[in-house]
């Protein structure tokens, strides 16, 4: 069985939404609001290359397929399978060897398969969705140093509930903490 990692940038009050760009009104908090210290990002490169698959909402994607595929830093992404969940999105993805999958019990069914994990980036509905399906199996956060107040959130307040486990933890000189959370069942 495959298992699926939730990896985010995470305020300390719980907002993920738009840390590298987008609509939200302190948007590129990550790269605006705290100095960049190169080893906090180790861990998004450990992804890349140890994931197989990559998992993301519409928003996600639609936010992600017009850059990513220019990006050299994200040739493993550009190259692995990816999977977008939505029952929306009804073109055919454009991205190098994306495919649209249409429910939770898709994913779980990818899940099942062979290969590496299946990471899954940004895709806050996504990720809560995973997370009240009991999919999650992990947990990377990069926690900065900042209160947003407001946004979209990683864990939905009536919705989130459950035991992690710290497996790796790390601190760095600009106040980000890398936290990696197992799920306990």
């Amino acid at each position: 069985m495959r298992s699926i990692i939730v990896t985010e940038f995470i305020s300390l009050d719980g907002v993920i939404d738009s840390p590298g760009g987008g609509t939200h009104a302190r948007a590129g908090w990550t790269f605006t609001e705290v100095p960049f210290v190169a080893e906090a990002y180790e861990i998004k490169g450990r992804e890349q290359t140890e994931a197989g698959a990559m998992l993301m909402g519409r928003v996600s994607y639609v936010d992600f397929a017009p850059v990513w595929p220019t990006m050299a830093e994200f040739a493993e992404y550009n190259a692995m399978p990816k999977y977008v969940v939505s029952t929306t999105l009804v073109e055919e993805p454009e991205w190098n060897n994306t495919s649209i999958i249409r429910s939770l019990d898709d994913v779980a069914a990818l899940r099942q398969g062979d290969g590496g994990p299946i990471i899954v980036h940004g895709s806050a509905t996504l990720a809560q969705g995973l997370a009240a399906a009991d999919l999650v199996d992990r947990y990377h956060l990069l926690v900065f140093p900042l209160l947003l107040g407001s946004g979209k959130r990683l864990f939905a307040d009536a919705e989130s509930s459950g035991r992690l486990a710290l497996v790796e933890h790390e601190a760095y000189s600009n106040g980000v903490i890398k936290a990696v959370y197992d799920v306990v069942r």
